[in-house]
């Protein structure tokens, strides 16, 4: 039961950190494939989509690894919420808290703020702004910046890609601009 107890307990920085780095070597390694979650998406578009889309014309089979990475990820996901999740409640710093509290969030029960994620903001200027309107950036600037977060940071970054840099210093001024100047006015 010892390795169920440490599995359910937040991984220090250099345990977690070095783990997804090693990512990237082993991926290359094993087969020259690169690590990203965002390209999953055309891979499905391009098995689906029975159109002719020149951006879906590929042989997309040869991708299919990435498929099941992106499924793995997702079971992953739901197997840790519901069996692995920590009982202890969630800590914030009391910095954080009247931080967060300027910008309108005091819910801090959840992994994510009930104030901007519940069912109750899906149908208000608020959820437009965030579900829609970001989800639809966020899809859209993934394609056109080549790549997600993920994909850039930790892929694109350790490769020395000069546009990796230049997406990832756009991803963190984007999210400091929405932070700082969006969110108070929402």
């Amino acid at each position: 039961m010892e390795i169920l107890e440490l599995i359910k307990k937040p991984w220090p920085w250099y345990v977690a950190g070095p783990l997804i780095g090693l990512t990237v070597p082993i991926l290359l390694l094993l087969g020259n494939k690169s690590f990203g979650i965002s390209s999953s998406l055309r891979h499905i578009c391009a098995a689906v989509i029975p159109a002719n889309i020149s951006f879906f014309k590929y042989d997309w089979k040869k991708e299919s690894w990435n498929l099941f990475f992106v499924a793995g990820i997702t079971l992953g996901g739901f197997a840790a919420n519901f069996f692995l999740a920590n009982p202890n409640a969630i800590v914030v710093s009391e910095s954080t808290q009247n931080a967060l509290a300027a910008l309108g969030i005091s819910d801090f029960s959840g992994l994510m703020p009930a104030d901007i994620f519940s069912t109750a903001n899906i149908f208000s200027v608020k959820g437009l702004i965030f579900f829609v309107l970001g989800g639809f950036l966020v899809g859209f600037g993934t394609r056109y910046a080549g790549g997600c977060t993920s994909g850039h940071a930790i892929m694109g970054l350790s490769n020395l890609q000069w546009p990796s840099l230049v997406a990832t210093i756009s991803f963190m001024i984007g999210g400091f601009a929405c932070t700082h100047l969006l969110l108070p006015f929402c």
